[in-house]
C-alpha cells in the first residue's frame, strides 16, 4: 500500500488495509514481493498529481510478474476513466468505496460487473503500530473556496457519529489521537443538531487518550469554546487554514478574514495559553495577487511568529472559481515570492526553536530516539531527538540542549517517566 497526500488519505489506506487483512491477505515487505500493489493517490494540486502518476509508473515497473496494480484515491475519483486510459500499467482504477481485492477489475473492462460499494469512512482499521494515530471524523466539505476542487470529488460534508469515532479511538489503543477532516471545526454541522459538535467530540476523545491534536481549522470557526476545549486537552496546538492575509485577495479566494483579525485571534490565544503553538499554510500567486498583497503577507509572517508554516504555489484546478479569474501572476515572480517567504519563515522557526534550549518538556517517544512535545504534530513538523533508551510509547520529561533548524536535541535522566 503506497499512500500519497494528506493525513486523511493515510486513514483511508489504513481502512483499505483492514479490509484486505480481513480478506486473508498479509502485508508484503516490498512492491516486488506483493501479489497486490495499491496506490492511494492525491489530486489536490498539479505537483501532487504528477507525484501520484510517477509513483504508479515506478511501482508498475518494479512489481513482480503477475502482480496486480490498483490505483485508488483522489486522482482515481476525479479522473477515473481518463486515468484508466492513460495508465495501461494499472489493472484497475477505482474511486472511493470500491473494494480492492485480487482478481477484482470492476469498471475497467467492458461489461464488467459493478463491485459492491462500502463506506470507507466507517470501516474498521488495524490497531496502530505507532503510539499515535490519525482519526478522520468527517468526509467532504461544504465550502466553496475559489482554489479548491475537493468538494467536487469528495462531496459535501458527512460527519461520523461521536460513538463510532470513540469506538475507533478505543480500538487503536494509542497515546495521541490526531483528529482530521476537510473542515474539522464544522464537524457535526451536517447532522441537524443546530450546533457544531466538535467541542464535545474533543472532550470525549480527551477522556480516552493522553493527547488530542486537531489539524486544519477554518479561522472563522475558531470559537471561544473550541479554543478552551483545545487548551484543556494539554495540547495547545492550532493548525489554522489562513491561505492569505490580504482582505481583497481573500475575498477573491472566497475566504473569510484578514491579517488583523488573524493576529488578534492568535494574541487572544497566547494570552490564555502562552505555550500555544501555531501552524498555517499560504497560497502564493493566486490570480490577482499584487505586490501590496505580498508585502502584507511578509509583514504578517514577521508579526505572527508562527512556529510552523508552509507556502505553496497556486495551482489552477479545472472547474474551480479561480480557474476563470484574470490576473495570472508570472511564474518567475511567484518563485521569487515563495523564496522570500520561505527564507523569512525558516529564520523565525529556527529562532523559536532556539528559544526552547534549556527548557524542560514533556515528550511522547514515537520510536527509539524520536520524540515530540505538544508543539510538533507527527510527520509534518520538526522532531526532538532523545536518547535511544527512552521507552517508545511512553511520556518522558526531557531538557532541550540544542536546536538544529526545525529539530531539537534533548537529554533525560536514565530512568525518566517510563510509567506514564
Amino acid at each position: 500500500m503506497e499512500t500519497l497526500g494528506c493525513p486523511k488519505n493515510e486513514v483511508d489506506s489504513d481502512k483499505l488495509v483492514g479490509t484486505l487483512l480481513a480478506d486473508g491477505l498479509v502485508p508484503a515487505t516490498a512492491a516486488d514481493d506483493a501479489d497486490l500493489v495499491v496506490v492511494n493517490t492525491c489530486a489536490f494540486v498539479e505537483e501532487a498529481r504528477q507525484e501520484s502518476i510517477d509513483t504508479v509508473l515506478a511501482l508498475g515497473a518494479s512489481r513482480r510478474v503477475g502482480a496486480e496494480l490498483v490505483v485508488t484515491g483522489c486522482l482515481a475519483e476525479r479522473y477515473g476513466a481518463e486515468l484508466a486510459e492513460a495508465l495501461p500499467e494499472a489493472d484497475a482504477v477505482v474511486g472511493f468505496g470500491v473494494p480492492v481485492t485480487l482478481t477484482t477489475k470492476s469498471g475497467t473492462e467492458p461489461g464488467a460487473p459493478e463491485a459492491p460499494a462500502f463506506d470507507l469512512l466507517n470501516l474498521p482499521r488495524p490497531r496502530s503500530t505507532a503510539p499515535w494515530a490519525y482519526v478522520k471524523v468527517a468526509e467532504g466539505c461544504d465550502r466553496a473556496c475559489g482554489f479548491c476542487a475537493i468538494p467536487s470529488f469528495r462531496g459535501p460534508q458527512r460527519s461520523r457519529t461521536i460513538e463510532s469515532i470513540l469506538a475507533e479511538v478505543d480500538a487503536l489503543d494509542v497515546r495521541e489521537v490526531v483528529l482530521v477532516a476537510q473542515d474539522l471545526a464544522s464537524f457535526g454541522r451536517d447532522q441537524g443538531h443546530g450546533e457544531r459538535t466538535i467541542v464535545p467530540l474533543v472532550a470525549a476523545v480527551a477522556e480516552r487518550v493522553d493527547r488530542v491534536r486537531l489539524l486544519y481549522l477554518y479561522p472563522s470557526d475558531l470559537t471561544d469554546p473550541l479554543i478552551d476545549a483545545i487548551c484543556a486537552t494539554g495540547v495547545p496546538y492550532f493548525d489554522l487554514s489562513l491561505q492569505h492575509v490580504s482582505r481583497p485577495l481573500l475575498r477573491r479566494m472566497r475566504r473569510w478574514g484578514d491579517g488583523d483579525r488573524f493576529l488578534a485571534r492568535m494574541a487572544d490565544i497566547r494570552r490564555r495559553e502562552p505555550d500555544a503553538a501555531f501552524r498555517s499554510n499560504f497560497i502564493v500567486g493566486y490570480p490577482g495577487e499584487t505586490e501590496d498583497d505580498h508585502d502584507r503577507l511578509l509583514d504578517f509572517v514577521d508579526r505572527a511568529q508562527l512556529d510552523w508554516c508552509g507556502f505553496f504555489r497556486y495551482s489552477e484546478e479545472a472547474g474551480t472559481y479561480a480557474a476563470d479569474l484574470d490576473g495570472a501572476v508570472d511564474a518567475g515572480l511567484v518563485a521569487e515570492r515563495l523564496g522570500e517567504l520561505g527564507e523569512r519563515q525558516d529564520a523565525i522557526t529556527a529562532a523559536r526553536r532556539i528559544d526552547l534550549i534549556g527548557r524542560d518538556l514533556q515528550v511522547l517517544v514515537d520510536a527509539p530516539g524520536v520524540a515530540r512535545s505538544h508543539r510538533e504534530a507527527p510527520e509534518i513538523d520538526g522532531i526532538i531527538t532523545v536518547a535511544d533508551h527512552l521507552q517508545a510509547g511512553a511520556f518522558h520529561t526531557v531538557t532541550v540542549t540544542d536546536a538544529l533548524g526545525p529539530d531539537l536535541l534533548a537529554d533525560a535522566p536514565l530512568l525518566s517517566g517510563v510509567a506514564r
